[in-house]
């Protein structure tokens, strides 16, 4: 996944009618800028007002996920967020003139080919994709529902359906990657079972369902009489009433298609967490609703969470061992307390890595009886990685020295003492010019941030 964010190359347009209105329906998805991500307006009101599409906006889930802001609602945006979510776009303004985005065929892939035609582009913004750290569960142990995520290297979806039905029993679909979307899952359409269809219809819901945007499945037998009614209600030609299983006018996709719709579902409601994730979701019996439980259990600790911590993996070679770090800096023991860097991305960030040991010469004093790493060195620790940092962005780097102008807005938060490893990670603040640099410090140990600087440093060329 591209580490900078995307827009729409261009605007594009799809009609349709409304799965519940029934209404002709026109949306246009737009391009937006960095940092705005996905938003909704409705512009068949005064006013025009935007709706942020975001997990805490979702005010019903029903057949379909609502966002709602003050008396303002959208539904089954789903199927148009999955689109967006697995084509990598960051930011889209989207214009409805309806309460509701159009169905379409009941799938993603009208979205999927509108947005391959008008074509993606970077913007000048970094992506920050949220890593799940830990195991998140949600249930509804009436329902046998679970949704879990555990963490993962990349992002994936595997989905398990269960129902009480001789026809749609047990399935399951899988996506390792977001590039199998479009050929996996963006075409599973959405479905229902003919003893939900006469509930809905009294719900004054589904007013634009056909057998052209939705499955319908017939697995408990009525009479003709009322299953005639039924067909009629949505248009369709009334199956034998003898005879149980799909109804629909083009056969199946993929002999599990309800599960991949699943799936599908399940992408559009996580689409909502505002970020993308790095993860993978393990979803048994999913709906709606528990798909925007655990979309919101994520983007609760997202919010609570400033940055998260660099992956560090001791077995993978260093950017710059320590006798490299010698040959740019001129500290040396006792005051080289850098001990290697992973990574550099020139004029962005640095990860380096101090081992605190119970050798440490400051331990005889900080404290005897309680060894404690002062913050001051801390401070200075990061500070080196700054200083590296500055120095990769120039030519020749061992002939210039890096002089700390100022430190401001340090935190402690909790102790450092032997055994612990510290991971700084440093970043620009602002582009480096004439030889000053404005840079954010981190030091975390574990996942846990235990210090933060930020430092105002200047290049200066060695006599």
């Amino acid at each position: 996944m591209t580490p900078k964010q995307q827009t729409l190359a261009a605007p594009f347009t799809l009609n349709g009618k409304g799965l519940h209105t029934g209404l002709d329906i026109t949306v246009t998805f737009n391009p937006a800028e960095p940092n705005t991500g996905y938003n909704i307006q409705r512009i068949d009101l005064e006013g025009q007002p935007v709706i942020e599409a975001i997990a805490d906006n979702v005010a019903a889930t029903n057949r379909g996920t609502v966002v709602k802001k003050g008396d303002i609602v959208v539904s089954t945006i789903e199927h148009a967020m999955a689109a967006l979510y697995c084509a990598g776009i960051d930011n889209c303004l989207i214009q409805v003139n309806a309460p509701e985005f159009p169905i379409l065929d009941g799938s993603a892939l009208p979205f999927v080919e509108a947005i391959e035609k008008a074509g993606v582009v970077e913007q000048d913004a970094k992506r920050d994709v949220f890593r799940i750290m830990k195991k998140y569960t949600v249930e509804d142990p009436e329902n046998d529902l679970k949704l879990e995520i555990y963490p993962d290297d990349h992002f994936s979806v595997t989905t398990f359906v269960d129902y009480a039905s001789p026809v749609l029993n047990n399935q399951f679909a899988v996506m390792n990657d977001v590039k199998d979307f479009k050929d996996q899952i963006a075409g599973a359409r959405t479905f229902v079972f003919v003893r939900e269809v006469q509930p809905l219809l009294a719900a004054n819901l589904i007013k634009g369902g056909d057998l052209d945007n939705a499955l319908v499945i017939y697995d408990q037998k009525v009479e003709q009489s009322e299953l005639d009614k039924l067909a009629a209600a949505i248009g369709a030609e009334a199956p034998s009433a003898d005879k149980l299983g799909y109804v629909q006018k083009r056969p199946l996709t993929w002999d599990n298609e309800p599960a991949r719709h699943k799936l599908l579902d399940i992408l559009g409601d996580i689409a909502l967490i505002g970020k993308f994730i790095q993860g993978r979701i393990i979803a048994t019996r999913p709906g709606h609703g528990i798909n925007n439980k655990l979309a919101r259990a994520v983007r609760k600790d997202m919010k609570h969470t400033e940055i998260q911590a660099p992956i560090y993996d001791p077995n993978v070679e260093p950017y710059m061992d320590n006798i490299g770090i010698k040959a740019v800096m001129p500290h040396r023991y006792p005051m080289q307390l850098v001990d290697k860097i992973v990574t550099v991305e020139p004029n962005d960030y640095i990860v380096g890595i101090k081992n605190v040991t119970a050798n440490e010469p400051f331990f005889q004093g900080h404290f005897p009886e309680e060894p404690v790493m002062p913050g001051v060195l801390q401070v200075e620790a990061m500070a080196q990685c700054s200083g590296i940092l500055v120095l990769s962005c120039v030519d020749e780097p061992e002939r210039y020295s890096t002089y700390f102008m100022k430190i401001n807005n340090v935190k402690f938060r909790q102790k450092v003492v032997p055994g612990d490893t510290l991971i700084f990670r440093v970043q620009f603040m602002s582009p480096l010019r004439r030889g000053i640099a404005e840079m954010k410090g981190y030091a975390f140990v574990g996942d846990k941030i235990v210090s933060e600087a930020e430092f105002m440093a200047q290049i200066v060329k060695n006599k």
